[in-house]
């Protein structure tokens, strides 16, 4: 296959309770929004009309100016939550 020319981008990692500021007003008047739900499409949550909506991912990236605050897990790998040790149980012969 031949080179397209153009790099592909990691995509931005969206962690749940981030709050994100978009680059456009929701028609409340409000630029900031929680995630609710990360997946191909990302959950979104107004902050002051309590509104819901689900973007693509794509879009989403397109429109984020900036994070307000991330979400837990958000200091761990990017898009990966960190594993909690579990102690192995013992299997009785």
């Amino acid at each position: 296959m031949g080179d397209t020319g153009m790099p592909l981008k990691e995509p931005v990692p969206f962690f749940m309770d981030d709050i994100v500021r978009l680059r456009k007003p929701h028609p409340c008047g409000s630029f900031e929004w929680r995630v609710v739900r990360i997946g191909a499409d990302i959950g979104l949550r107004c902050l002051v009309c309590d509104r819901r909506v689900l973007l693509p991912r794509r879009t989403l990236e397109k429109r984020l100016k900036q994070f307000v605050s991330r979400g837990p897990g958000a200091d761990g790998e990017a898009g990966v939550l960190p594993r909690t040790s579990v102690p192995p149980t013992a299997i009785p012969d």
